[in-house]
């Protein structure tokens, strides 16, 4: 809940007269939420066909995005074309080289990349994942802290903020985020706690925000 309060927060604060990309859109929803925040352009990207048609079913008459059916790692769309680009638990999907180089390529200089994903460094959570292996698809691959490092390597001014310790232990106990008093007092300390760079590990996702050099 946090993770996508801040992302979206970002979002909101950045894309206002922008050349923005989906990548990744799946069947549009979070490409619904920001063309509200009045981008320049928005294009949405999706290797589903099926995804894509959903999407285009979807579309308002006051919303204007452009959706195309792409591989995200290996796309037909311009270089240094884009001042954002944004996705919610796509790229642990891809691979991740592939990925963060066409993400460069599409992102003009100065631009910045928001990607918010799942971690694979919590020994409790990689337990539960064993045991489920049907919740997930076979192409997952959660980040760990080298896939972080990667990103350093390639962009600038990268920022990773991570989400979900005690807020998922104790998710029975509260049924709505937002209206919770326990989930705000346990996401403080999540927050004292994922900001050591001891216990980051400990963390379920992650919000990484970096610029093209």
């Amino acid at each position: 809940y946090n993770l996508y309060e801040d992302f979206f927060d970002i979002l909101k604060t950045k894309v206002q007269s922008k050349d923005v990309l989906d990548y990744g859109c799946g069947a549009g929803n979070f490409a619904e939420k920001v063309s509200n925040f009045k981008p320049k352009k928005l294009v949405a990207i999706d290797i589903s066909e099926e995804a894509i048609k959903k999407a285009k079913n979807k579309i308002k008459s006051e919303e204007k995005i452009d959706y195309r059916v792409e591989n995200c790692e290996n796309s037909n769309l311009s270089s240094d074309a884009f001042d954002i680009i944004y996705g919610l638990g796509i790229i642990h999907h891809l691979n991740l080289n592939k990925s963060l180089k066409e993400l460069n390529r599409m992102l003009k200089k100065g631009g910045i990349m928001l990607f918010a994903e799942p971690m694979a460094t919590n020994p409790i959570i990689n337990i539960y994942r064993k045991f489920t292996p049907k919740a997930r698809s076979v192409d997952e691959h959660p980040l760990v802290f080298q896939d972080i490092r990667l990103i350093e390597s390639m962009f600038k001014n990268v920022e990773a903020k991570y989400y979900g310790f005690l807020t998922l232990i104790f998710f029975p106990f509260y049924k709505s985020p937002e209206n919770s008093k326990l989930f705000r007092f346990i996401s403080g300390i999540d927050r004292m706690i994922l900001k050591t760079k001891y216990f980051r590990f400990l963390a379920w996702s992650v919000l990484v925000k970096a610029e093209k050099n």
